[in-house]
């Protein structure tokens, strides 16, 4: 809204409103707007929650230091949502059309995980949809996505095959053309982060934090990919558009997410649920798949990808031979029915995180 009245309509009556054409200012402010939301509508709509009962059920297998968790409220990612939408209206151009891919992806899982929220409020207990019935629903929505993207997804400049290429880290001049196959491949990409963000929520800011330095990872990225010289010198795909859209989504994203972590730090005063955190991972996974970053995101997002591998290594083991090989998944949990206090596992995951942002950035350039 703002490079549309401020830099389209009245740069030529004030000079300085020229910078707004800058998606780096609009990123930084994007970032301060989304943050300034969630902190001034955090107690308000933690109050509401309070005042609706709507908190959350802990599973009675979970650790037992989790049960005084119980009634915390929850649907939290309500929060993100809005503070985001609100910081990309107001920031982002809103004449490009994946601007409103990433907002309808944003909204539709976040209104499936709302439902999945709403659903163990009624049955008062902590299952709420069918996991069938979840993953199902979450591949629709990611087709329609993935399929868009096949269609009309950006592409680097003149070459419209970059569409349903990949990019390989360490790699510089080996782009794989997956055709129509890219349709199911961006789809696991989706639904795959959506659920991986969604098992790592399960202590105090950890799924927040962890968003935090992929989302930023990402949102640099996607300003590479729209600067010319900048993608000509790292050898990525030149997209001017998708980092037009992506940097400043992103960075609102950033804003809204240390907002909720505010509230969301030990001990929490929200969660996010459902509601956010398949959100949250849908978003990251429709940016990484818009910028032809799908990889990267496997390495900035490792924390993501060893939390869902956990549950499915310790279902597979229980089904096969009788035997779990973590003390529980995901694994945050396994760490702390060793021993380790929750603050502690949470910041060692932060920290592990930030390692795997250099390592992501040093990629570009290790080529």
């Amino acid at each position: 809204m703002f490079y549309h009245l401020l830099y389209e309509n009245l740069v030529e009556v004030f000079s300085p409103f020229n910078i707004f054409r800058y998606i780096s200012i609009r990123a930084i402010y994007a970032t301060a707007t989304s943050l300034v939301i969630a902190l001034v509508l955090g107690p308000f709509m933690i109050n509401r929650f309070k005042q609706l009962q709507i908190g959350e059920h802990i599973r009675e297998e979970g650790p037992r230091s989790h049960q005084s968790k119980a009634g915390t409220p929850t649907m939290g990612g309500v929060l993100i949502i809005i503070s985001v939408l609100i910081s990309v209206a107001f920031w982002s151009r809103l004449d490009q059309p994946y601007i409103y891919l990433m907002i309808l992806t944003m909204l539709g899982f976040g209104g499936l995980g709302f439902l999945d929220d709403y659903s163990k409020l009624v049955k008062q207990q902590s299952l709420g949809l069918r996991g069938w019935h979840k993953i199902g629903l979450q591949t629709v929505g990611a087709l329609v996505i993935a399929t868009y993207l096949y269609q009309w997804g950006p592409a680097h400049t003149g070459d419209l095959t970059t569409r349903t290429s990949l990019a390989l880290p360490f790699f510089k001049d080996i782009h794989p053309n997956l055709g129509i196959l890219f349709i199911p491949f961006a789809t696991l990409v989706i639904v795959g982060t959506s659920n991986a963000v969604n098992l790592t929520d399960g202590m105090d800011g950890l799924a927040i934090g962890c968003t935090l330095f992929v989302a930023g990872t990402l949102g640099i990225v996607g300003y590479m990919t729209s600067h010319s010289e900048i993608a000509a010198y790292l050898n990525i795909f030149h997209l001017p558009v998708g980092g037009e859209v992506t940097t400043v989504f992103c960075a609102a994203l950033v804003g809204a997410g240390l907002g909720f972590l505010w509230y969301n730090g030990h001990p929490a005063q929200v969660f996010m649920g459902d509601t956010g955190s398949l959100a949250l991972g849908a978003t990251l996974g429709t940016v990484a798949v818009l910028i032809k970053q799908e990889f990267l995101l496997l390495i900035v997002g490792a924390i993501f990808v060893v939390e869902a591998l956990s549950v499915i290594i310790q279902v597979w083991s229980f089904r096969t031979f009788g035997k779990r090989v973590f003390k529980m998944s995901p694994i945050h949990y396994h760490f702390l029915l060793s021993g380790w206090k929750e603050s502690k596992i949470v910041i060692r995951f932060w920290i592990v995180g930030l390692i795997l942002v250099l390592i992501a950035l040093s990629t570009l350039k290790l080529r």
